[in-house]
Order: C-alpha cells, then structure tokens, then sequence
C-alpha cells in the first residue's frame, strides 16, 4: 500500500512513501491523489505552541480552516472519492474541567480563542457533505511520542529537576501515546461503522501532580520543583508560548471509542511514559 503525504516541503520518495506539495489551500495537482484513495487524514495545522499574537492567530486559524476546506472541494471534485476522511480537531474544545469528564455525548464546550478555533474548524468539516465518502472527526488531546513534539518541553523540566507540579496541580491532562494515536487511525479506516465525532485520548485523564510524578518516575528523576501559575507564566511567556497549554484542565474521556470496541494498549500515564523513556 502507498502512502502519500501532500506536504509544503518537497521530500525525495521512502520507499512505499511518497511525498506530493501542497500549499493547503488551493486545488492543485495534489488533488489527483485523492482519486480511488482508500483513506485521507487530515491532520494539518500550525502548532498552538507559540504566543497567540495576532500573527499567530491568523495562521492558527488559516491552517486548520483553509485545509480541511480544500480537501473538502477535491474529494467531491473525485469520480472515485476516497472512502473514508478523517480529520483532525482538538480535545480542547472542551471547558477547563476539574469536576467531571468531558465526552462526546455530554461534554461541556468552553469559551475563548481556542475553543473558537476548534468550533470554526469543526464546522468547516462538518458543512462538507460528501455523500459517497464516509467521515470522521478527532477530537485530540496531546500525543506522546518517543522523539519530537509535546513530550520535549516536559522532558526538559524533568530533566532539570524542574518537573514538579504546574500551577495548583489539580488540573487534568488528557493524553495519548503515539501507538493509540496510530492505531486509532487504523481502527477508524477498517470500521465501516466510524462516523462522527471521537475524542481521541487515553481513557485515564489524570491531574497534574500526578502527571508529572509519573514523567519524573519514568526519566528517574527524584527532583521536581514546582511551579506556581504566577511562576508558569512568566516561563510561557519567555518560551514564547501560552500559559493555557499547561494550566487548563482537560479531563476528556473516549466514550465512544470504547463503546465501538477500540482496545486502548496504553491505558495509564505511567505504563505509556516508561514505553517512551526506554
């Protein structure tokens, strides 16, 4: 099977991997690609680690909106469209929760610019009707992989001995290890029955003090120092980065995933963190 990356950077081919540019907002070339294709994921958009100027905002917002709009027109513009899209969208859509989980079917939306994002993204998807192509959302949280990406900046603390607690601690953090992000993926292509929105995140939330105990455990680190929020946003704002990354508490559960038969391999922060330390 080949797999196409439609990419702003042009990549020599990998073997069954191909790469095709793209600008993420005009039809183009590309769209030939989608044709027959047995699946499109969709997980373009720019980091939200960075300050949210208005510089920022634009892109943040552009990235999300203009891509997932442009697919949308190629995959009806297909005489054989792709069976199934799926396309990415953020858990924290949801409100900063500490009291109960946030699932599909009775979570709370919060308020903001980041919950703007998420709604305005979600509605471009969702306004695409693409009769003959079935579709998928996923509703995110941070996903932890061995190199790159959200574990770098918390393995750094770690490593520093700075790893304590953030904030009062108590806030949740919802999150997924690389293999469940992978193999969600996978899940949602093979299963006719996927459709709609899925919060795509480990089934154990867990507050913040004992997020970050178990990232000291796994990068055997006695040390952690914590932070408080008056501490935690004058090192965002010297990262050049936002406080409301680490400070809202995300308590996001996977109710349908479980429900449709999805088996988690990494159901607890400690077991999916000594995965990707060692």
């Amino acid at each position: 099977m080949e797999v196409v990356v439609l990419s702003r950077k042009s990549q020599a081919t990998n073997g069954n991997l191909r790469y095709v540019y793209w600008d993420g907002v005009n039809l183009d070339d590309w769209a030939k690609e989608l044709e027959n294709a047995l699946a499109v994921v969709n997980l373009a958009g720019k980091s939200v680690d960075c300050r949210y100027n208005e510089k920022n905002k634009k892109e943040i917002y552009d990235s999300r909106l203009n891509s997932t709009a442009v697919l949308g027109k190629a995959i009806l513009a297909c005489e054989k469209p792709p069976k199934v899209w799926i396309n990415a969208a953020s858990a924290t859509i949801y409100r900063h929760a500490e009291d109960r989980p946030m699932d599909e079917i009775t979570g709370e939306i919060g308020t903001g610019f980041s919950v703007d994002v998420c709604e305005k993204w979600e509605a471009v998807f969702n306004q695409i009707n693409t009769p003959r192509t079935r579709k998928v959302l996923m509703r995110l949280a941070m996903v932890f992989g061995k190199t790159g990406g959200v574990i770098v900046p918390f393995k750094n603390l770690v490593k520093l001995g700075l790893g304590g607690h953030q904030g009062k601690g108590t806030q949740y953090m919802s999150w997924l290890h690389e293999k469940d992000f992978a193999e969600i993926i996978n899940w949602m292509i093979q299963n006719d029955s996927a459709t709609g929105i899925y919060n795509c995140s480990s089934p154990n939330p867990v507050p913040n003090k004992e997020f970050m105990s178990a990232f000291r455990a796994a990068f055997r680190q006695k040390i952690g120092i914590p932070a408080m929020e008056w501490m935690v946003k004058i090192g965002v704002f010297l990262m050049s980065t936002e406080a409301e990354l680490i400070l809202k508490s995300r308590r996001v559960i996977p109710t349908r995933l479980l429900k449709d038969g999805y088996h988690f391999q990494y159901e607890k922060i400690d077991e999916a963190l000594n995965d990707l330390a060692n």
